[in-house]
């Protein structure tokens, strides 16, 4: 019997970045992923620099004014047992260094797989 995998998506999560009040604080983007992540996509439409994180605390990534980041965990064959995906259950943060307010929403999307 064949096995057969498909993608598919989670609602897609954003922040606005008008609401930035502080440099000291790291704002949820959306939900925690309900799904483990083997596409993960960050698009900046604003006209601020961010800071990602996953715990809330550290920076882990950057995200450019106007630009976006992918990480895709599927380069590697598929495998359900040992495929790295980003954590059910991660929440995605956003910081802005300078603690300024900008303009335009940062959006999240998320794609996973199900087995079948």
């Amino acid at each position: 019997m064949a096995v057969t995998n498909r993608v598919t998506w989670e609602k897609i999560r954003s922040f606005d970045t008008s609401t930035v009040a502080s440099s000291a604080v790291w704002y949820p983007v959306g939900i925690p992923l309900l799904f483990p992540s083997y596409k993960l996509k960050m698009v900046n439409a604003s006209n601020v620099l961010l800071l990602v994180s996953i715990d809330g605390v550290n920076a882990f990534d950057v995200c450019p004014a106007n630009s976006y980041w992918l990480y895709d965990e599927m380069q590697a064959p598929f495998s359900t047992a040992s495929n790295p995906a980003v954590p059910q259950g991660t929440q995605i943060f956003v910081n802005q260094p300078a603690g300024t307010a900008g303009v335009g929403l940062v959006y999240l999307v998320s794609q996973y797989v199900v087995a079948a």
